[in-house]
């Protein structure tokens, strides 16, 4: 009975140990040689894949410059892997470990912090909807009876219907898994709209086969915080993230990032996104925090 007993607290010992690891990320980087970055297929500017495992865009360089002071705060050079995520399992991958920093394009909410923590908003979002020039769609109202595509696990489409000029308007959900699905549900007509994050529609339009055919019309449905996705309860990790992105930050290096990914020529097919950085972003940049989109609906 004695040997279950110990047998039972070494176990439940090593059980804790692991868990303290998995909410240390230094630790667990420091002793494993390796950081494993989540990024986005299509999440516009902000990520997106070059093909071949390769990955670029704005949180992206973030990540990099963040992982760059990590290795200085473990003592030695990490072996950095790209882990694709979706907007359905980021959070979850997050949470287990798979993926130790997300640098995608998630909104910080109050939902999400009670699952995750995010580092310093990097980038201030406008939802907007893009529809077809054709389509002489140009506001809410003119939704009614469309189908609207938008991407499984978003909160896009909820955003819509809880917007004031979307009261009577009735249309239907279409959903594709990832950005550049739901924006081929537009290009081919099987959507009238699609609603999304300005930047990644943006993104979408300026690497589409016709840029010119597309057009981001129509009211802002929100304005959103989205920042770099963290494990909650990991204050040494977060500090080095915010140290980091405060230190862009004061001396100008993070709106030259910004430049280089929403206003010059980006691969793969050195398309412009062409999206000046709003006042909201600078702000963030100037005043650094991490509140969440509910904060923002406040003002």
């Amino acid at each position: 009975m004695k040997k279950q007993i110990l047998a039972l607290a070494v176990a439940t010992l090593a059980t804790g140990a692991a868990f303290a690891q998995a909410n240390d990320t230094l630790a667990k980087v420091k002793a494993s040689g390796v950081i494993t970055m989540g990024v986005r297929d299509s999440s516009g500017a902000l990520s997106f894949t070059l093909g071949d495992g390769k990955y670029a865009g704005y949180h992206v360089e973030i990540c990099q410059r963040i992982i760059g002071n990590v290795e200085k705060a473990v003592g030695r050079k990490l072996d950095v892997k790209y882990q694709p995520v979706t907007s359905q399992n980021r959070i979850p991958l997050v949470q287990n470990g798979t993926v130790d920093i997300e640098c995608g394009s998630t909104t910080n909410n109050a939902t999400r912090q009670k699952d995750v923590a995010f580092a310093l908003t990097t980038y201030v979002e406008e939802v907007r909807i893009a529809v077809k020039a054709a389509s002489g769609i140009t506001s809410i109202a003119q939704l009614k009876d469309k189908n609207v595509a938008t991407t499984t696990g978003t909160t896009s489409v909820q955003l819509l219907r809880k917007h004031e000029r979307a009261n009577n308007v009735d249309f239907k959900e279409v959903f594709g898994k990832d950005h550049a699905d739901s924006f081929l549900l537009l290009e081919s007509g099987r959507a009238d709209a699609f609603v999304m994050d300005g930047q990644i529609l943006a993104g979408n339009i300026a690497t589409a086969k016709n840029p010119g055919e597309f057009r981001i019309v129509g009211e802002v449905l929100s304005v959103e915080p989205i920042a770099i996705m963290l494990r909650k309860d990991d204050p040494a990790f977060k500090k080095v993230a915010d140290d980091t992105i405060r230190d862009l930050a004061r001396t100008g290096e993070i709106a030259k990032i910004y430049d280089k990914w929403f206003m010059q020529p980006i691969p793969p097919k050195n398309t412009r996104v062409g999206l000046p950085a709003s006042e909201a972003t600078k702000s963030a940049w100037a005043a650094p925090n991490d509140k969440p989109v509910e904060d923002y609906a406040k003002k």
